[in-house]
């Protein structure tokens, strides 16, 4: 089960306390307390492994290394050592006490969130003139604490869309290697499932989005959750299954809730996949594509039991390869 979205706690490292210390030996150098590390810095890393936000469900406070305290013989604390923490690329970082968010978009691609604190000052360096045996030293500085929402948005090629029991996860398992599950009930997809289509000239990522509902951009049902996967999808495949009373209402009640979300989302290029046509007569098949077409949009036909069907859907894709579509791909 993918786990999208999890709420910690970051602790960038202390700064170690500067040393009081002197060598009073013969020939020996007088003041000699060194200076605190510097405490360890909490960053966040990008990854491709979708599951890599489980690793924060059961455990909440993750801490980078203190700073180890100041020593004689004018000898430095070592520093903290660095925190870093892997995450799915897609991942927003919220910091819930500076209202500040910072994306993690690419494999590797890696951000401070917490400074570790600086260390304080061993009595060495207050050594002066007027000042030959100073017994001053400072206190390491506090790292940076922060409550953090860690919010995980797919980023994919293709967005399969539609009500549930459209066919989606079918239609996925058969363009990909994906292996979503699948029955005869509503919302059977309770999470996204991604695939990977490979063509001739590439590959494309496909993401299945779990069913829609009306009212999903208002939080009814779990579509709230679903919708904000769709936001960095490039193009859109809507699901119609072809066996639904009214195909055009079907796809209006999904495209009000995309509105309804964000406006950007019914900018999106889109292309409209009538599903399940063995379930249907070749004469309802063909007025409920006709119907589909009235709406402005390419649309394609499809049964995962024909292979000419799938056939020509694979083709499609492949030209998303071959030639992006403007402002999509």
């Amino acid at each position: 089960m993918i786990v999208d979205e999890v709420k910690i706690h970051m602790h960038a490292g202390n700064g170690g306390t500067g040393k009081v210390a002197f060598d009073t030996s013969k020939g020996g150098r007088g003041v000699t307390g060194g200076s605190g590390g510097r405490g360890g810095d909490v960053y966040v890393e990008g990854v491709s492994n979708l599951s890599a936000l489980k690793q924060f469900r059961h455990r909440k406070d993750f801490a980078a290394g203190n700073g180890e305290n100041g020593r004689a013989k004018t000898l430095d604390g070592a520093n903290g050592a660095d925190l870093i923490l892997k995450v799915p690329t897609g991942t927003i970082v919220h910091n819930l006490d500076t209202k500040s968010d910072v994306e993690i978009l690419r494999v590797g691609e890696r951000v401070r969130v917490a400074r570790g604190g600086r260390g304080g000052k061993g009595n060495f360096l207050f050594k002066g003139p007027r000042n030959t045996s100073p017994t001053q030293f400072e206190e390491g500085r506090p790292g940076e604490l922060f409550e953090v929402l860690l919010e995980l948005r797919l980023i994919a090629d293709v967005g399969l869309i539609g009500l549930p029991n459209a066919g989606k996860s079918s239609l996925l398992n058969e363009l990909t290697a994906a292996s979503a599950r699948v029955a005869d009930y509503p919302f059977t997809t309770l999470e996204p499932n991604l695939g990977v289509f490979y063509g001739k000239h590439g590959r494309l990522i496909l993401a299945d989005i779990p069913g829609l509902i009306e009212g999903a951009s208002s939080g009814k049902g779990l579509g709230h959750k679903f919708l904000r996967h769709i936001e960095r999808t490039k193009v859109l495949l809507h699901c119609v299954a072809a066996d639904n009373a009214d195909v055009a209402a079907t796809y209006r009640t999904v495209r009000a809730e995309l509105a309804a979300h964000e406006e950007a989302l019914g900018q999106k290029p889109e292309y409209i996949c009538l599903t399940k046509t063995d379930l249907v007569s070749a004469d309802i098949r063909d007025a409920k594509l006709k119907v589909l077409r009235k709406l402005g949009k390419e649309v394609f036909k499809v049964s995962i039991h024909d292979t000419e069907e799938l056939q020509a859907l694979r083709v499609f894709l492949e030209s998303l390869i071959v030639a992006p579509v403007q402002e999509g791909l």
